[in-house]
C-alpha cells in the first residue's frame, strides 16, 4: 500500500518560490523514516535537513517537488485564492505519485474542505488533510524536509547576487533589501511577491 505525504515551504515569505513537495513509500517502510530521525523540518537545523534530504530520496519509492513562482502567487492573491493555488499544486503532486492514500498539511482553516479540493483536482485520490500534519505523520515530515531544502536552495541561489536574508517579513535584512531595491530602481525584482502586504507597504511609503 503506497502512502504519500505532501507539504509546502515558503508560504509566508515575501520573496522566492512557494515549494510543494511529495514523497511516496510503501506503508511497511514508514518505520525507516522514523529510524533516520525524520521529523518536522522546522525542528531541524539546515545541515540536518540537507543530510536527511539525501537519505529520504534514497528510501522513497518516488518523490516530486514543484516550485510556484512569485508571479503565479501574486495572480492568486489578487483573486483571493492562494489556498486554491496550493491545492492545485498539491493535487499535481498526488496525481504524479499516484498513491493509495495521501496525507497533506492543510493551509486552509478548514482541513477537510482543503482535502476535498485536492481530491477533486486529482481524479478523486484519497486525501487525508490535517493541520500540523508535518509534526503528526512521519511521511509528511519527510515531505516538509524536501520542500524546505528545495526552498533554501532557491534562496541561496538568489543570495549569490543579493543580501536578502531569509525572505520573511520578520527578517529586518529582507525588509531592508526590498526597501532599498525599490528606492533605487522604482520597481520590485521579479522574485519579490508584489501582492504581499509588507511589500505593498514599502511601495506606499516610498
Amino acid at each position: 500500500m503506497q502512502i504519500c505525504g505532501v507539504d509546502d515551504a515558503g508560504r509566508g515569505s515575501m520573496l522566492g518560490p512557494l515549494v510543494i513537495a511529495g514523497i511516496s513509500l510503501d506503508k511497511k517502510n514508514l518505520k525507516q523514516l522514523s529510524l533516520l530521525g525524520v521529523k518536522d523540518s522546522k525542528k531541524l537545523s539546515p545541515k540536518s535537513r540537507e543530510d536527511l534530504y539525501k537519505k529520504i530520496i534514497k528510501i522513497a519509492d518516488s518523490y516530486y517537488v514543484v516550485k510556484i513562482s512569485p508571479k503565479s502567487i501574486d495572480a492568486s492573491v489578487k483573486n483571493h485564492c492562494l489556498n486554491v493555488l496550493e491545492a492545485k499544486y498539491m493535487a499535481k503532486v498526488v496525481s504524479k505519485l499516484n498513491p493509495d492514500t495521501s496525507y497533506v498539511d492543510s493551509c486552509d482553516v478548514n482541513p477537510s474542505r482543503f482535502g476535498r479540493e485536492i481530491s477533486k483536482m486529482s481524479d478523486n485520490h484519497k486525501i487525508k488533510s490535517y493541520h500540523h500534519a508535518d509534526s503528526r505523520f512521519v511521511i509528511v515530515s519527510a515531505a516538509s524536509i524536501l520542500a524546505k531544502v528545495a526552498r533554501d536552495r532557491a534562496i541561496t541561489k538568489l543570495r549569490k547576487d543579493h543580501n536578502l536574508g531569509s525572505g520573511y517579513p520578520s527578517d529586518s535584512v529582507t525588509v531592508k533589501f526590498v526597501t532599498n531595491y525599490y528606492k533605487k530602481n522604482h520597481v520590485m525584482p521579479s522574485f519579490v511577491r508584489k501582492s504581499w502586504k509588507p511589500v505593498q507597504k514599502i511601495v506606499e511609503n516610498n
